[in-house]
Formats: C-alpha cells, sequence, structure tokens
C-alpha cells in the first residue's frame, strides 16, 4: 500500500532547478526512484521574473526525473521562497465549550486562527503558521492537546508572512509547465525537513540555507521553529567576487569556484598553496596560470562577511543553539564553509545532507547540501500522505466501531 504513495519535490531556484521523485518504503523512509535538473531562468533572488522561462526550466528538469523514474508527474510540492518573508511569533487564545471541557480539532484550529489574525501590509498574506506549543489552563509545554480537558487554550506560533505576487506567479510558472502545485513549502522548512533530527529541533539549532542570490535562515528549539529571516546574498556573490578580482566571465568564475573554491587558508598546506590553475582573462585567448593562494584570498573575506551578518541576527534572538549551526543550500558546497562558521558563529557547525535515516534508493546524485530543499519537498509530501492514510484508516475503523455498537444496541 506505501508503495502506491510517490511524491514530488520541485525546487525552482534562482541558479538550479531540481526535481526529486521519491517513493515511500516500509522501513518509514522515502527511495528516490527520480532525479532531474537543469539551468535555471526567469527568477531573480527567488522570485519569478519570467514566467515562460522558468516554465521551461521546470519542464526540462520534471522531464528528466520523469525519463529516470518511469513515472508521469502532474502534481508537485514546490519551495516557496523570497527577500523579502517576515517571520514573527503571535499568540491567540480561545474558551474550549466542548462536552467535558475536551479539546478538540476545531478548538486548536480556532486558537490557530486567532494567533494568525495579524495586520499585514496591502498585498501581503500569511504564508505559513508554525505552532511552536499549547497552553492548557496555564500548564505549557502541550504540543498535542486534542483529547486533553482545559477551559482555556493558548497557541504560541511562529507566522511567516510576505507578498503574494512572488506565490502567485511561481504558481503561474509551474502550471505553464503542464503541472498543478500539490502544496507549496518554505525553503528553510523543506530544508529542514531533510537535513535535521529530531534532537536537532529539540535541543536548538540554527539551519542557514544558503541559495544563489538570497540566504534563510531558520532557528528552531523545543521541537519547533523559533525565528526566521531572509538575506539579500548568497552564492553568486563568491562568482561575482571571483569573475571581477581574476578578470573572467562569469561562467568562468563559475567554473573556477566549483572546481577550485575554498573559503579557509587554514587548510591548505604549503603544497595546495603553490599549485596553480589555468584562467582565461575576459578578451583574450591565451591562458594564464594562477595560484589557488589567490583564489582563497579573494573568497575567504566574503565567507566571513556573510555568515557574520547571519551571526548577528542569531545573537539578536538569544536563542540557545547547543546543536549548532547547520549549512544547506548550493553556497554552503566551497570548502572550509563549515570551518569558518564554527569560527564566526562560536558553535559546533556541520553541512546538512539529505538524512539516510530518512533518505533510501537513488541517493547518488543526491548527496550534496544543495540538495535538501528538493528532497526536503519530497519527504513533507510523502509524510503528509501518510498521514492523510493513517487518519484515513482511523476514521473509517471508527464508523465500522460506531455501526457494530449501533448493531448490538437494536438487538439487546
Amino acid at each position: 500500500m506505501k508503495n502506491d504513495i510517490h511524491s514530488i519535490g520541485l525546487d525552482v531556484g534562482t541558479s538550479r532547478v531540481r526535481c526529486v521523485i521519491g517513493e515511500a518504503a516500509e522501513d518509514g523512509r522515502m527511495n528516490i526512484v527520480g532525479i532531474g535538473n537543469c539551468d535555471s531562468k526567469g527568477l531573480r533572488r527567488g522570485i519569478v521574473t519570467g514566467a515562460e522561462a522558468a516554465a521551461e526550466a521546470i519542464r526540462k528538469a520534471v522531464t528528466e526525473a520523469e525519463r529516470v523514474s518511469g513515472l508521469e508527474v502532474k502534481s508537485v510540492t514546490v519551495n516557496l521562497s523570497g527577500e523579502h518573508f517576515r517571520g514573527e511569533n503571535k499568540s491567540g487564545v480561545v474558551a474550549v465549550a466542548g462536552a467535558g471541557r475536551e479539546i478538540a480539532h476545531d478548538d486548536v484550529d480556532r486558537a490557530l486562527e486567532s494567533a494568525s489574525a495579524v495586520q499585514l501590509p496591502a498585498g501581503w498574506e500569511v504564508f505559513d503558521r508554525l505552532p511552536q506549543e499549547f497552553i492548557i489552563d496555564g500548564q505549557d509545554g502541550i504540543t498535542e492537546p486534542i483529547g486533553m480537558s482545559g477551559s482555556r487554550l493558548e497557541a504560541l506560533v511562529h507566522i511567516v508572512t510576505g507578498p503574494s505576487a512572488g506565490r502567485q506567479n511561481l504558481e503561474k510558472a509551474v502550471r505553464r509547465a503542464g503541472l498543478s502545485v500539490e502544496t507549496m513549502v518554505l525553503e528553510p522548512v523543506a530544508a529542514a525537513e531533510s537535513s535535521l533530527t529530531d534532537d536537532d529541533r529539540e535541543y536548538g539549532c540554527a539551519l542557514v540555507n544558503i541559495g544563489s542570490e538570497i540566504t534563510s535562515l531558520m532557528i528552531f528549539g523545543r521541537g519547533a521553529v523559533q525565528h526566521t529571516a531572509v538575506f539579500p546574498f548568497g552564492g553568486l556573490h563568491f562568482t561575482k567576487d571571483i569573475a571581477v578580482g581574476l578578470r573572467v566571465s562569469m561562467q568562468e568564475a563559475a567554473k573556477i569556484k566549483h572546481r577550485y573554491g575554498c573559503v579557509a587558508s587554514f587548510l591548505m598546506d604549503d603544497d595546495e598553496r603553490s599549485q596553480t590553475m589555468e584562467i582565461v582573462p575576459v578578451g583574450r585567448s591565451e591562458t594564464r596560470g594562477l595560484s589557488k593562494e589567490i583564489l582563497c584570498d579573494i573568497m575567504q573575506p566574503r565567507a566571513i562577511e556573510l555568515l557574520q551578518h547571519i551571526a548577528r541576527e542569531v545573537a539578536g534572538t538569544r536563542a540557545q543553539i547547543p546543536s549548532g549551526v547547520v549549512l544547506t543550500g548550493g553556497g554552503a558546497i566551497p570548502r572550509g564553509m563549515v570551518e569558518i562558521a564554527e569560527q564566526v558563529f562560536d558553535s559546533p557547525s556541520r553541512t546538512g545532507f539529505p538524512e539516510r535515516q530518512y533518505i533510501g534508493g537513488l541517493t547518488d546524485g543526491i548527496e550534496g547540501p544543495d540538495w535538501t530543499v528538493a528532497c526536503g519537498l519530497a519527504l513533507s509530501s510523502m509524510r503528509s500522505q501518510l498521514r492523510e492514510m493513517n487518519n484515513g484508516d482511523r476514521s473509517t475503523s471508527g464508523r465500522m466501531a460506531a455501526w457494530f455498537e449501533n448493531f448490538r444496541e437494536k438487538f439487546r
């Protein structure tokens, strides 16, 4: 039965579009059965600027994943990103009026709605409501209030808001590609879905998803999201610095970054420092040699600057992150990012990968931090479908039990 559940994660980024097709396995993991990716077009800082160009890139990535999996994709779970997102913590209180003062789904929904009643600028909307905890008659720390008794229910919720146009234009691009949107998931939430463990969320960590042009920060603690922030910079800054510093084209700079990039000079020994690489300056046909040490001298200051900016945001929240900093996204790939992050944040740091405890199947092609969002989107879809299936089974068994009870009552 579980093998019939397929989920499709579509990560529409500024530089790449990635598609993952997953299949629910019997051990609770998601087996990857199809992957596809291609260069992205028509996006700027996570926002669609050319719907047709974006749709074409989406079609290419999805078609490649379909070819690998042998499945036809009709609906996808898509990432939601943008530099104008805003996260804030809110609370809402409602009275419990049910029979025996037992808290039901309706009471929880009303509490969440109460917390979400915020004043928004024109053209903005609430993208997600992420429950932190519930308080019943003054007793806090409750995560599953349904079925408990009480007269007053308070919900503490992390609300993420942003401009509606960004979501609407991304949906249009997906529809132009001949697909429907199953649901949209915030990009850092998707990255956390595939790269964080329950302990990371419970004890506290900072997830930093470094994209091409924007970087998102999400702080977790007590099993829930505590803070969200988005910064208008990313891995493209490294590429631009290399292009300017070495007098090469942006395409050549991107190749140099991916092949030789290192942002921590203390990781290089004397032999590596003196090693040279061949580059082709703009407007020249001949190559010239350049030492790897010079490339590191260009990239390291930028890495420190970007991470310091994020570290100041984390320090401003006064959040405790004993599980450290988790770096995801394509901008986390350059060698030395983790070591620099440990120094800047003064906290244990690691690169976030799709966790093997969640992922199986064709894992060879998706082992980098740049695949955490796509895998997280597919995982989110799969887990949602499994919850609906389990709830359906429970409701069916409940109806059967009630029918048998009525049947026995008739013959007593």
